[in-house]
């Protein structure tokens, strides 16, 4: 077995559901081992693991969680019928020694291949509790690893592991000057980051852009909108727009000075690494099954976030909240130096090892 070093990864659907993958993979490059990767056709997944260097990408078919009726509903059991079968036809060529999920719904049949064909996987949990995808999966692995130690009450005892949250190391290589430069900034205030998650959101991007003669009185602005929803017609001073940001992401980062964003897990905990305060701005219970709200809460009662409930967004209270986070910035940084990020992706490398025995 130890000479035989193969991993195959899955996950996707979001951006968070590929990011603890991206900092494995170069972990696992660096020390030789072949890499695969299972996601889906078109999802995000595809898009952030295609291009990378030594990385073999496979596409099957998956089901989506919706809340809402829809006629693909009863299209999707045969979906992950299907991708259960195409998975373990990979696994049965590529043979890994072991199986790393990330979740989203795509993993869930590429968790379930690798029971049918005795390859060992382990489950990442980014959120505080865990989402359906994951605990579709929990039965078929060995273990389950978790960001939260909250988590761990609702996970099984004999499987879980807590281990934190697992940060890509590039983003601690960024450049403070190559990030405005990028943006087209001076940094003479301020830098606000606003991120509205990978496919950017509505209601944040209509109430920044509302906001935005108050707010350039206090912050330079970089703005990541979501594919297809840059506003051409907005020309500010100290106001930048994106789609997307990734492989500059690392000096964008650099040049903040404080972030607005949703509240899903791995990007919060980037923030947190990072020592950068947040104004979060949970997806609603409506949107969503809730964890962003209880993720933002988590990181509001340890005083490393200010939380804005969707619900309640206006540009009068996001410019208040923002204001008020600018002020309690100094306390909010000492707070996350308590933080210690550097020990995680060592103890889900150990935790892989031990897994292969």
């Amino acid at each position: 077995m130890e000479n035989y070093k193969r991993i195959l990864f899955t996950g996707g659907g979001t951006a968070g559901h590929v990011i603890v993958n991206l900092a494995l993979i170069p972990y696992y490059q660096e020390r030789g081992w072949e890499i695969d990767y299972i996601g889906s056709y078109n999802g995000i997944e595809r898009d952030l693991i295609s291009p990378l260097d030594g990385v073999t990408y496979y596409p099957i078919s998956t089901g989506k969680l919706r809340r809402y009726m829809s006629k693909e509903n009863f299209k999707d059991p045969f979906k992950v019928l299907k991708g259960t079968m195409q998975a373990y036809r990979i696994i049965g060529k590529r043979k890994p020694s072991i199986v790393f999920s990330k979740g989203g719904f795509v993993s869930v049949p590429v968790v379930a291949a690798a029971k049918l064909r005795g390859v060992p996987s382990i489950i990442h949990e980014s959120d505080y509790t865990p989402g359906l995808a994951n605990k579709l999966s929990i039965p078929f692995t060995k273990r389950v690893l978790a960001t939260f130690q909250e988590t761990m009450q609702f996970l099984p005892e004999n499987k879980a592991s807590y281990v934190g949250a697992v940060i890509r190391d590039e983003l601690f290589t960024g450049n403070r000057e190559i990030g405005l430069k990028i943006s087209s900034l001076k940094g003479s205030k301020p830098v606000l980051l606003v991120m509205g998650g990978s496919g950017g959101s509505e209601k944040i991007n209509q109430t920044i852009r509302q906001s935005l003669s108050k707010l350039l009185d206090e912050f330079e602005i970089i703005h990541i909108c979501g594919k297809g929803k840059v506003d051409h017609s907005l020309q500010m001073d100290g106001y930048v727009q994106f789609e997307y940001i990734n492989d500059q992401l690392k000096d964008i980062f650099a040049a903040t000075d404080l972030v607005v964003s949703r509240a899903g897990s791995n990007a919060i905990f980037e923030f947190l690494a990072l020592r950068l305060p947040m104004l979060l701005i949970p997806l609603s219970k409506e949107a969503s099954r809730g964890d962003q709200i209880i993720n933002a809460n988590s990181f509001k009662e340890k005083n490393y976030a200010r939380v804005l409930q969707e619900e309640e967004l206006t540009e009068q209270k996001l410019v208040e909240h923002l204001v008020e986070l600018s002020k309690a910035a100094p306390v909010i940084r000492d707070e996350m130096k308590k933080y210690k990020s550097e020990q995680s992706l060592l103890s889900v490398t150990k935790i892989i090892n031990d897994v292969m025995k």
